[in-house]
């Protein structure tokens, strides 16, 4: 445990080996796993999309489907007692909405370092959250293999 204990680490995940690497840093941040907060939020599908003109898929199957899989990553990961959250919106927003609602001390992001014409396009999450967040992000540079 570091000498700066949280008493909330929220983590916002996209399944990618950065983000997982995000919460064993967030571990090591609070006394129980059950302080770090777990969170993957989901972009609504627009109407065009062909999953909603077909009918095919919904949103409330998208996030039961993402809601198994991060439990089945995490187990796979062995990090058992944390809190886990799947959300549909804006990323940046919903992540800074609850870490406000937790009360958390810290977020712990990767960011995967993109800039000029790729960020213009891709946007950027983490510097949203930055932006946006009412507590400490600490964000962390992704490996080269996410």
């Amino acid at each position: 445990m570091t000498w700066l204990p949280k008493k909330s680490v929220v983590v916002p995940v996209d399944f990618s080996n950065s983000s997982l690497e995000a919460v064993q840093t967030a571990l090591e941040f609070v006394e129980s796993p059950s302080n770090v907060h777990i969170v993957y939020v989901t972009q609504p599908l627009h109407v065009a999309e062909p999953g909603m003109l077909w009918g095919s898929i919904t949103d409330d199957e998208r996030m039961k489907s993402a809601t198994k899989a991060l439990a089945e990553r995490l187990q796979k990961e062995e990090m058992s007692g944390v809190t886990t959250k799947v959300m549909l919106g804006a990323p940046a927003h919903m992540i800074s909405d609850y870490a406000e609602e937790t009360k958390a001390d810290l977020i712990v992001i990767p960011s995967h370092g993109r800039s000029g014409v790729t960020r213009f396009f891709l946007g950027s999450v983490t510097e949203k959250v930055l932006r946006m967040a009412n507590c400490q992000v600490l964000v962390l540079r992704a490996s080269d293999d996410t």
